[in-house]
């Protein structure tokens, strides 16, 4: 098994592409959409195939899961009783905010060893700002960071990738009422919520409904931060369809709210 640092140079060593294929691509991107009618673009494609032969070169080893190509079994034969290691790759989180050209998006790397996330990823190619997290440190551009201190919902700045999928799967009056006990709700979703946990720039994130892909590299970002991170329900992250994620003195708050 790989070192963090290693995980951490290397993730570093792939944002020039990634960065270099975004410019290329925003502004004028065409968009095509898949079955479940969500959007994607031949920047999405470029950039997971891009990412997944650099892992397949450098980590042979490992499981390949990418949101746009599917799992890709190991390069070479792992020993039967060893780990399994799974990177998971979401090229571009946030498609609509990128079609769009606002920066609220990100390319979403993770690792999880049998099942548990142990290293995350988020990169924001157009701020060129890179947090990743192994559920101990997080750093932000390689200096420490930690989530902000907020000790009431009175306090918070709540944060939400879109209203409307709380109020398609799951229960919209009490994700309203727990905003309501909150300072601001704002909408600064997909990746970019937890980036601006993870570097104390705001307090609670809700995500009512969630893909592997999406939440793999979150879990040990917001950890490594000092946050904790749940399921809808307080449950394992790492299992369920969905995240609350803020500091540890409102999430007992959090998930009551929620789940009244």
């Amino acid at each position: 098994m790989f070192t963090f640092q290693e995980f951490s140079d290397f993730i570093e060593s792939l944002t020039p592409t990634i960065r270099e294929t975004v410019g290329k691509y925003i502004g004028k991107v065409h968009v095509d959409y898949k079955a479940d009618d969500s959007p994607v673009t031949l920047a999405d494609k470029e950039i997971e195939r891009y990412i997944v032969s650099r892992i397949e070169n450098r980590f042979p080893d490992s499981v390949i899961v990418g949101e746009e190509s599917g799992t890709h079994p190991a390069a070479s034969t792992s020993p039967a009783d060893g780990p399994l290691i799974e990177w998971i790759v979401d090229p571009i989180d946030g498609t609509k905010s990128f079609i769009h050209s606002v920066p609220l998006f990100a390319t979403l790397i993770g690792v999880m060893v049998n099942g548990e996330a142990v290293y995350g990823a988020i990169y924001n190619p157009l701020l060129n700002d890179l947090v990743v997290g192994d559920n101990t440190v997080t750093l932000w551009n390689g200096t420490p960071t930690q989530m902000r201190p907020c000790e009431s919902l009175s306090q918070a700045t709540l944060l939400t990738t879109d209203i409307l999928d709380v109020d398609k799967h799951r229960n919209i009056h009490d994700f309203m009422a727990l905003s309501q006990q909150c300072r601001l709700l704002r909408t600064w979703g997909d990746a970019y919520g937890y980036f601006l946990l993870a570097t104390g720039r705001g307090d609670i994130m809700v995500d009512p409904i969630m893909s592997r892909w999406d939440l793999a590299a979150l879990i040990p970002v917001i950890r490594g931060a000092g946050g904790v991170i749940t399921d809808y329900y307080g449950g394992n992250p790492a299992t369920g369809d969905s995240i609350v994620a803020c500091g540890p003195a409102l999430h007992r708050d959090v998930i009551e709210a929620l789940n009244r």
